[in-house]
């Protein structure tokens, strides 16, 4: 009998796992893939991340005259970046795998499911084994979404989990969808020379964004050359011997590859939690977010298979501390998702936390509203990245309520703003602090005397 029992070493569930660690408590972790880690460190966060750091790199050799370093026109080796992006990966996974290990949670290979409360049976290459735990912990995590006639095959038409092990540079790409995948992908691939064309159904690209803050990386990925179409649904695509015809009003385009960048679905059939209490809607599982506890005492879900709660990485990590610490202590630590930053690594990129504009005159609140551009800031002049802006939302003679930031190290800076958001500074109170000159984060600083009513620059 196993304190915790815990289906899927994604973040959320690893995170679980090694908070356990904590308290004393024994734990099984239970992985159907081989490597643990989950989408995040295998098919996301990471691999993605490595090809837009390819892309930077890229288009620093490729600009570098502009600083007078002469270093000639440059190319992509894909077969070494790719390798490099495997290896990156690999040892991820095996340090994770090792210090998972040495915090004595025992890795358990295998297909999980719950055959009650406290009861799982593991379909593993050894045959089927029965866990048992007082708690069990559901992580199973989210897989790609497709669209009607979009059937993905892996060539023609692929997710971003084909997409992350392409052997060469695409010459023409559709995307569906300009949420953060597919902007980030869009972005890797204009930067490296792609023809890319960008589709959202919506009436702007990252669709829950501050509408000021989508503008302005919107312009910036048209300026690299990015062909963005918003509030158009694309028609069935036409396969030929050419490449792939995407049909859009009355027009269409030929690519050599569609993706397919529509959101992601939680992966929780066949995973027995029909054989609890717990609530499952359209794959979503119901939970007391105070604790993560489903409605069926003992059984708890965290990631992206929560209900209501964003897809990211780090909110699992915080989910499965937020469960851990319930099951071990009976005390809640729940997870203020009003302060949870979103990045997008685009170039340059965004990073949002706390409400947008909109969302805050929705829920009620008389908004101010502060904003300042990257344009004259010296250090984004010298590194050649001043376009972008910083946008503060307050309460109107309160507390600082969101912001988003567009601009060079904008998934850097947002932390400054979370603390803000989560701690309900006044903008005075968080102006009062000095930036150092010259940095990036200035920006921020002069934001925040503007929101306060006294503006410098």
């Amino acid at each position: 009998m196993y304190d915790v029992v815990i289906i899927g070493a994604g973040p959320g569930g690893y995170a679980a796992a090694l908070y356990a660690h904590n308290f004393g408590l024994s734990v099984a972790l239970i992985e159907k893939d081989q490597q643990v880690g989950g989408t995040c460190l295998n098919r996301g966060c990471i691999p993605a991340k490595h090809w837009l750091h390819i892309a930077e790199v890229y288009s620093t050799v490729k600009d570098a005259a502009t600083f007078g370093v002469m270093a000639g026109e440059p190319s992509i080796d894909w077969g070494v970046a790719l390798a490099r992006k495997n290896d990156i990966v690999g040892g991820l996974t095996k340090g994770l795998a090792g210090l998972l290990r040495s915090r004595g949670v025992e890795l358990v290979s295998g297909f999980g499911r719950l055959a009650g409360p406290g009861e799982v049976h593991v379909a593993g290459p050894e045959g089927e084994q029965v866990l048992e735990g007082r708690s069990v912990i559901v992580a199973t995590g989210s897989a790609p979404r497709s669209i009607p006639g979009y059937e993905i095959d892996g060539t023609h038409i692929v997710t971003s989990d084909e997409a992350l092990d392409w052997t060469g540079r695409p010459q023409r790409v559709a995307i569906i969808g300009a949420g953060a995948i597919g902007c980030e992908f869009a972005s890797m691939l204009v930067d490296v020379g792609s023809e890319v064309h960008l589709f959202e159904m919506m009436d702007q690209i990252v669709p829950d964004a501050d509408a000021d803050a989508a503008a302005e990386l919107a312009k910036n990925l048209k300026r690299h050359g990015v062909k963005i179409r918003t509030s158009i649904q694309v028609g069935a695509p036409q396969i030929g011997e050419t490449g792939v015809v995407v049909p859009f009003g009355d027009d269409s385009v030929e690519v050599d590859v569609v993706l397919v960048a529509v959101g992601r679905r939680p992966l929780t059939e066949g995973v027995g939690l029909e054989t609890t209490k717990a609530v499952v809607d359209r794959g979503y599982v119901e939970v007391d977010r105070a604790t993560m506890q489903t409605t069926e005492p003992g059984v708890y879900a965290i990631g992206d298979i929560v209900a209501g709660t964003p897809q990211l990485a780090h909110v699992g990590f915080a989910e499965g501390i937020a469960a851990i610490t319930y099951i071990a202590t009976g005390e809640t630590q729940p997870v203020d998702y009003r302060a949870i930053p979103l990045v997008v690594y685009t170039h340059p990129e965004m990073a949002e936390v706390g409400y947008s504009e909109a969302k805050a005159k929705e829920l009620g609140y008389d908004v101010e509203v502060a904003t300042h551009g990257f344009t004259a800031v010296g250090r984004a002049k010298i590194i050649g990245q001043n376009r972008g802006i910083v946008k503060i939302v307050s309460e109107k003679n309160g507390p600082i309520l969101g912001a988003s930031i567009v601009g060079p190290q904008a998934g850097e800076m947002i932390h400054e703003m979370m603390y803000a958001v989560g701690w309900e500074a006044l903008p005075s109170e968080a102006a009062a602090f000095i930036h150092a000159h010259p940095t990036l984060s200035e920006a921020v600083g002069e934001t925040l005397l503007t929101a306060s009513g006294r503006s410098l620059h």
